[in-house]
């Protein structure tokens, strides 16, 4: 990778990322501290406001926006092949927002690059398995709470069929047995529980912060399951 490459590559990890340590930096572009530090320092030279901050790393400063310059064919691609993998796997809400993104990759592509995708789309197909059912519109919901840390208010229905309104804290998604699953801090049997996405009836954003204090992570209540024999992402 050549230099000019790599400093825009540097910028994109900056604006993706809240804080990028210098090692982290060093790791991605497979360069020491050093040329990591002197990289900044080009960055800055050229107008980007880059700023550090201890023990965290650095940070492009808030307000700043750089956009993309251009997408290459094969990364068009690839965002193109996740398309059907969201058609196919996820709800409403992901499928909308996702083809929002999309769109707007497709409107910094070149003519012939446009055309080149247009003709990829029809020659990519997506066999789902007759056991997911992606009929509802709740993802974009819990992604919102789970990373703003809100409790959410929810209707569900058990396995019985009895249906209770619930205050959870979700801490993650995960998608197995052809289905997604919500894993949240249940309120009312005061611990942690598995709700299956498919069996909601309705689901409130709140807007109120988590009340316990500590959470487990994701990882670590997968850990403790028996029913994971394949890798979970």
């Amino acid at each position: 990778m050549n230099r000019i490459d790599r400093l825009f590559g540097i910028t994109t990890m900056l604006q993706s990322k809240k804080f990028v340590s210098a090692e982290k930096i060093a790791d991605k572009f497979d360069i020491s501290i050093r040329t990591v530090y002197r990289d900044i320092r080009a960055l800055t030279e050229q107008g980007i406001p880059i700023s550090f901050e201890q023990n965290r790393g650095y940070f492009i400063v808030q307000g700043f926006f750089l956009p993309p310059v251009s997408f290459s064919q094969e990364e068009a691609n690839a965002l193109l092949l996740m398309e059907k993998v969201i058609y196919g796997y996820a709800d409403k809400s992901i499928q909308t927002h996702y083809t929002t993104a999309l769109n707007k990759v497709k409107a910094v592509l070149r003519g012939p690059e446009k055309e080149r995708l247009e003709k990829l789309t029809g020659s990519i197909k997506m066999n789902v398995s007759r056991h997911f059912s992606g009929n509802f519109d709740y993802l974009a919901t819990l992604q919102s709470a789970i990373s703003d840390r809100h409790i959410l208010e929810m209707e569900y229905k058990n396995n019985n069929g009895i249906t209770s309104l619930r205050q959870i804290e979700a801490i993650g998604l995960v998608f197995y047995l052809s289905a997604w699953h919500i894993i949240a801090w249940c309120h009312t049997r005061k611990a942690y529980r598995d709700f299956k996405v498919v069996h909601v009836q309705g689901i409130k954003a709140t807007g109120i912060p988590f009340r316990k204090e500590e959470h487990i992570t994701l990882t670590e209540y997968i850990a403790g399951l028996k029913l994971y024999d394949a890798h979970v992402m």
